[in-house]
């Protein structure tokens, strides 16, 4: 397992075409200058060392290296050994609704960006709890498996999409059969579970899935995102909008927010709702209620001891920074009786 200290560095490498475009000005340069001063074989006569493979084969050493000091300045690391760590925290995972009625913009910018917004901002809070990510529309899929990786649960959060799903509608029910198998029974943590959507669910059993839920000791959390007015469901293409969702008979869709499934949601699970229009609200509510619950002790993995290896970039960078300071330009004997153009002919 291997991670870079300072990536910011890998800029350098700009550097590297520069280069390469100066050694090609100035060898048309030359050329140029030579065709004035003579012509190829009479310059060939006067000039007899002068080598273009030479010069190109120094510049490869040169670049080659830079290239290696760079990366020494990036700093990568290596991780030696797996070890076991033991931490405290509860299990949270998120529930994001992708359904194409996310997409609505009644609530800027859309209402999925809305509920990722408020899913970042809570991870952000988190401490060394673990998470994990379900997104669902028709149906529901894994995104992301419980993790201590915040870094990676926000990467996979901002990939998510209504593409991601095969169908769409806006299946809870699933979603809370899905996160049954998320949490670790074997590890007694505080279990979480945070609904992100707009509501709109057409499914009976979505309640009583709740309350089995609680009856495994989940607690049920949901966030309800867009207004009561509604919006229309935008239709794009390629990034760009090419209208609206319309009924079948010609009339557009108007999506609407319907918090009262939200509601009996979180009540059937010993939860509460919250309205999620306002950043801020569900951010500060549920990181009260998750500060307030009882850590409980869990084992993760993650590697450790990790050990600079810049010196060895260091060490190979100046040992072509000296082989490219005493290889010569001009040709030497084992060259001059390389022929490559067959110029002893001409």
């Amino acid at each position: 397992m291997y991670k870079i200290e300072e990536p910011i560095y890998f800029y350098f490498f700009a550097i590297i075409p520069v280069i390469i475009g100066i050694f090609l000005l100035v060898l048309w340069w030359k050329k140029r200058t030579q065709r004035k001063f003579a012509d190829s074989a009479l310059f060939a006569k006067l000039a007899p060392n002068f080598s273009v493979f030479k010069s190109t084969l120094k510049l490869i050493f040169l670049l080659i290296g830079l290239s290696f000091l760079i990366v020494s300045l990036v700093n990568p690391k290596m991780g030696t050994k797996l070890q076991t760590v033991k931490r405290e925290g509860v299990d949270v995972v998120f529930a994001l609704d992708v359904s194409k009625s996310m997409l609505a913009k009644d609530i800027a910018p859309n209402r999925l960006e809305k509920a990722k917004q408020i899913i970042s901002k809570i991870i952000d809070k988190l401490g060394s709890d673990r998470v994990g990510i379900i997104i669902y529309a028709g149906n529901a899929y894994p995104l992301l498996p419980i993790t201590t990786d915040h870094a990676a649960s926000k990467m996979f959060l901002q990939n998510a999409n209504p593409d991601m799903v095969s169908s769409q509608g806006t299946a809870i029910n699933e979603a809370l059969d899905l996160a049954k198998t998320y949490y670790n029974n074997d590890e007694q943590t505080n279990k979480f579970l945070i609904i992100i959507s707009d509501g709109e669910d057409h499914q009976e059993e979505t309640k009583q899935k709740a309350q089995d839920l609680a009856n495994e000791g989940v607690k049920v959390y949901t966030i309800g995102v867009g207004t009561e007015k509604g919006g229309p469901i935008p239709i794009e293409l390629n990034g760009g909008h090419i209208g609206y969702k319309k009924d079948r008979k010609g009339e557009t869709v108007i999506t609407q927010r319907k918090p009262d499934i939200l509601k009996d949601i979180a009540n059937a699970s010993n939860g509460i709702y919250i309205d999620g229009n306002k950043t801020e609200q569900p951010v500060k509510a549920i990181e009260k209620i998750i500060g307030n619950a009882q850590k409980s002790e869990f084992e993760t993995k993650q590697f450790s001891d990790y050990k600079d290896q810049f010196q060895w970039f260091v060490g190979l960078g100046f040992l072509f920074l000296v082989i490219d300071l005493f290889f010569f330009e001009r040709k030497t004997k084992w060259l001059k009786k390389v022929d490559l153009f067959n110029e002893k002919e001409a």
